[in-house]
This record gives C-alpha cells, sequence and structure tokens, in this order.
C-alpha cells in the first residue's frame, strides 16, 4: 500500500482518539452512578418534606430513565452544553473554564520540570559510572530513586509545605494569589516523576554510549557536553519518551490530587467539592475535561516521538 507515512500515522493517532473519547464519555455518565446518597435529597436540603425532595428530582431531571439521562448527556456534548450545577445553576463550561488554566499550568509546568530534571539527573549519573565507574554511585542512585518515585505526591506536597512554607515561610503555603504559589504544586507533582524517567533516562544514556558513534566521538576528543548534547541526546529521546509516555500522562491524575493539598482553585479541587454536592454536572463536566486533556497530552507525546523517531510512523504498517 501507497500513502504517506504521517497520513497514515495521524489516521491511527486519530481513531484512537475517538475510541478513546467515546469510553471516556460512558465512564463519566456511569461513574457518578456509584456515589452512593440521593442528590436530590442533598440538594433539597437535609429539613425538606418529601414533596419538595421529588419536585427537585424532577427538577434536575433525576426522575428520568438512565437510558433518557445517558442521551441528553451525549447530546449536550456534541451540542457544547454540559448542563447546569445542581447546586448553583451556574453553567458547566463556566466552571470548567474558570478553573482550568489552573490545572494546566500546574500539570504541564510539572511535566517540564520533571522531564529536564530526569534528563540531567539520568545523563549525569550515566556518565559518571560509565564503565562500572562510580559503582556506589551507580547503586546508591538505583535504591534511592526508587524509594523516591514511590512516595505519592501529596506526601511531598506536605513535605514541602512544612519546609518552604511553614518552617521556613518562604513560600506561601495554598492559593494562587501570585507566581510564588506555583513553585510548591509544580514542585510536589514532579518531584516523584523526575526519578522515574530519571532512571529510564539512565538506562538508555548507558546503552547509548556504548555505541561506536559514541566510543568515535570520545576517540576524536570532542568535548563531553557536545557528545551527550549532540549525540547522544537525540539518540535516547525516543525510547525514553515511549517508555515515559504513560508517567507524564498519569501526572494530570496527580494534579487533581496535589489540587486538595493546596487549596489550588484548579479542576481537582472543584471535583472534590462537587462530589461531597453530589452534584453531578459538574462531576462529568471536570472529569470529562481532565480525560480529554490527559488523551492529548499522551497523543502529543506519541506525536513529538514520531519527530524523533521517524520508524515509528510506520509501525506494524508497511508501506510499498
Amino acid at each position: 500500500m501507497k500513502g504517506s507515512p504521517w497520513l497514515y500515522f495521524l489516521s491511527q493517532k486519530l481513531l484512537e482518539l475517538i475510541v478513546a473519547f467515546v469510553v471516556l464519555v460512558a465512564i463519566t455518565f456511569l461513574i457518578v452512578l456509584l456515589i452512593p446518597g440521593d442528590p436530590a435529597r442533598v440538594i433539597a436540603g437535609p429539613d425538606a418534606s418529601q414533596e419538595h425532595i421529588e419536585f427537585t428530582r424532577q427538577r434536575l431531571d433525576l426522575d428520568l430513565p438512565v437510558w433518557q439521562q445517558f442521551w441528553n448527556y451525549l447530546s449536550g456534548i456534541f451540542t457544547g452544553d454540559l448542563g447546569q450545577s445542581f447546586r448553583t445553576n451556574e453553567e458547566v463550561w463556566n466552571i470548567v473554564a474558570i478553573r482550568l488554566p489552573f490545572t494546566v499550568t500546574i500539570a504541564l509546568g510539572a511535566i517540564v520540570v520533571a522531564f529536564i530534571g530526569a534528563i540531567i539527573l539520568g545523563m549525569t549519573v550515566a556518565g559518571l559510572t560509565r564503565g562500572n565507574r562510580n559503582r556506589w554511585l551507580d547503586v546508591t542512585f538505583s535504591w534511592a530513586s526508587a524509594t523516591l518515585q514511590a512516595f505519592p505526591t501529596y506526601v511531598y506536597g506536605a513535605i514541602l509545605v512544612a519546609i518552604f512554607a511553614v518552617a521556613l515561610g518562604w513560600l506561601p503555603a495554598g492559593g494562587a494569589s501570585n507566581v510564588q504559589s506555583y513553585i510548591l504544586p509544580i514542585a510536589a507533582l514532579s518531584f516523584g516523576a523526575v526519578f522515574s524517567v530519571a532512571r529510564i533516562v539512565r538506562r538508555e544514556t548507558a546503552n547509548v554510549l556504548e555505541m561506536d558513534y559514541m566510543r568515535t566521538a570520545r576517540g576524536w576528543r570532542i568535548s563531553r557536553l557536545k557528545q551527550y548534547v549532540k549525540y547522544a541526546l537525540p539518540n535516547l529521546m525516543a525510547s525514553t519518551l515511549t517508555l515515559s509516555g504513560l508517567i507524564f500522562a498519569n501526572m494530570i491524575g496527580g494534579a487533581v490530587v496535589i489540587e486538595s493539598v493546596f487549596a489550588w482553585p484548579g479542576l481537582g479541587n472543584g471535583v472534590v467539592g462537587a462530589i461531597l454536592d453530589r452534584d453531578y454536572p459538574v462531576i462529568r463536566g471536570i472529569i470529562l475535561t481532565i480525560g480529554v486533556f490527559a488523551i492529548m497530552t499522551n497523543t502529543m507525546i506519541d506525536i513529538v516521538l514520531a519527530a524523533f523517531d521517524p520508524r515509528t510512523l510506520t509501525a506494524g504498517k508497511a508501506f510499498s
């Protein structure tokens, strides 16, 4: 079959996006039905009469069959209407639009910090331990990185707040009042990911450093910085991105958790409040937005990977 490798690649990604979106829509609808409690009773109030509760249920369309509720939800997605908040009657899109920039900022900021930090750390350790040198450093790094990557993000958040906000008073403990407020959430979210990805980078760098072209570069007395940046880095990017893609995508979910630690006014904090209020439209709207963002982030990583390694464009497909 003849055709453009990029056209085939992008068509495959589009198909994957469609399937993932369909699954995401189904999950976001069904997941709220698993939340215990009656939304109508919560919205009506603890002292409401049974008649008022039934009126509230009808007003919120909770008396409709599940299939009809799903159809209304699906129709709203494709017409750009995610409904109104049960609690405030505010449009869900408005709630998402206000909170989304805060979540996106710390999630993307943490991904960039984690990626750059992991590249520097992993390549440095690989260079210092090349040829079984500094064996103690290799063992220490493996042990320390395996330990530090295992801690949940909220643990790092609590530690950072205790040190830099409470003990030292250098940074705010929560909120998003100024630029400094972004430092601790991004640091907490990226800390574990740095060590997870650094382990991958160290292993891939060690393999690359033993390649013939790297031996030739060392034989020509090319500066070490140039060896690593110009020759080693491009050749380890493909495998690093492939293995790290899920880690970066999972950081978006971590952002939802870390927002509660720092009272961050993003989607994560919003969905926690919506769950407590049994506010179905807000829960669905926020989870749908987070899911789409995660899917798109993973897709962008695949596209960047394809740009670094064109062989992935035709993986599983032969062009003639």
